[in-house]
């Protein structure tokens, strides 16, 4: 039960962040998505110097 009511307060919270601030939001979402792909990048990088 508190598991259900922690993940429906966030979507809540993400929710009300895209309508009050949608700019912000688009620049977080953006920002996250750098960063997977900087650590995919660099997970890359490491396993091509591994099995080189």
């Amino acid at each position: 039960m508190p598991k259900k009511l922690l993940i429906w307060s966030v979507i809540a919270f993400a929710g009300f962040y895209l309508f009050t601030q949608p700019t912000n939001a688009a620049n977080a979402v953006g920002g996250a998505f750098s960063a997977v792909g900087s650590a995919f990048g660099s997970v890359i990088t490491f396993l091509t110097a591994l099995f080189n």
